[in-house]
């Protein structure tokens, strides 16, 4: 899985760290971003998918999202937030999120949507 990359875009550095480590102990090529603005800024990207906070300084993650599409850099999107409701659903959806997962979520659960988005 070494040819698979995965983007952490989170501003809590502790977090995205834990993320980062937990997907190349798996064997994926992962990197860490602090914000949505320094992920879309990166130019050799070659993403195969994307794990992001929905709640981040400036751009959103779902922003974030919308706007990689637009920008033609589209890969599935993986969304960990600690809000809950059904407006939060619908935004995802909207946004083309392929998988929410709400805090605390345990490592098995965002290895298993980074596993089906990667198949997706």
């Amino acid at each position: 899985m070494p040819d698979k990359l995965v983007s952490v875009v989170d501003d809590d550095e502790s977090l995205r760290e834990a993320i980062v480590g937990l997907l190349r102990s798996m064997d994926y090529d992962a990197r860490g971003f602090g914000s949505a603005e320094a992920f879309l800024a990166e130019r050799d990207g070659g993403w195969s998918c994307v794990i992001s906070d929905v709640q981040l300084p400036g751009l959103s993650g779902f922003d974030m999202v919308r706007r990689m599409r637009e920008l033609g850099r589209g890969v599935p999107a993986i969304m960990i937030t600690a809000r809950a409701g059904d407006a939060l659903e619908a935004e995802a959806d909207a946004a083309g999120a392929f998988c929410v997962l709400r805090k605390p979520f345990e490592s098995s659960a965002l290895l298993d949507c980074v596993e089906r988005a990667l198949g997706a």
